[in-house]
């Protein structure tokens, strides 16, 4: 004698159960990614301070530690380190800075000691830093001047084309429903399905 409709369903959603939650181990294997930020650095990060503050006024929060994005303009070697020119980008946490440039709010310098060859800092590219402000300084720029906000970099995290492209582009999505029924006439229960999706 054959069995229901609906346990012949239920035991199919058994066999799928088990793939949902491997898919679903990778999917948070996939969100939680490499640490762009020590963690022991994430604790000193001073978050009521933004770049417009600084920008303001860089000595009312002179050693105070920020995190800040942003895509490299230039670099030169200083003495013990390098000394990078910064276009600011938005960023958050461990993910890459925003890719518009539109949405910059102005330059500022970084000086890491602890850098080798300015020639690994090509301009264009995307870093996430974690520094203390020390200041700022009034250079030239183009036709006029300009007062750069200065950090001293904590810690530098380059970002490579594609950890960039990977970080910044991809995309994960989950779907699915499940559904157990009863009728008066016809099938005498139905049961959905469940899906688990990603994409990048």
């Amino acid at each position: 004698m054959n069995a229901p409709h609906w346990a012949r369903q239920i035991r199919r959603c058994t066999v799928l159960l088990p793939l949902a939650a491997a898919a679903f181990a990778l999917l948070a294997s996939a969100c939680s990614g490499s640490k762009v930020i020590p963690s022991e650095l994430k604790e000193q990060i001073d978050s009521s301070v933004s770049f417009r503050d600084i920008q303001a006024s860089p000595q009312s929060v002179q050693g105070r530690t920020v995190l800040l994005g942003g895509e490299v303009l230039g670099a030169r070697r200083v003495q013990d380190g390098v000394e990078l020119e910064i276009l600011q980008l938005p960023v958050k946490g461990d993910d890459p800075p925003v890719e518009r440039r539109t949405e910059s709010q102005g330059r500022f310098l970084a000086v890491d000691l602890g850098a080798g060859d300015p020639a690994s800092f090509p301009p264009g590219t995307k870093v996430t830093l974690v520094g203390a402000v020390t200041g700022d300084e009034t250079r030239r720029l183009d036709e006029s001047t300009y007062r750069y906000p200065t950090i001293k970099v904590k810690h530098l995290y380059v970002w490579s084309e594609d950890a960039y492209r990977e970080r910044s582009g991809s995309s994960v999505g989950l779907f699915g429903g499940v559904g157990f029924g009863f009728g008066s006439g016809g099938r005498s229960g139905s049961f959905g399905g469940v899906g688990v999706g990603m994409g990048y």
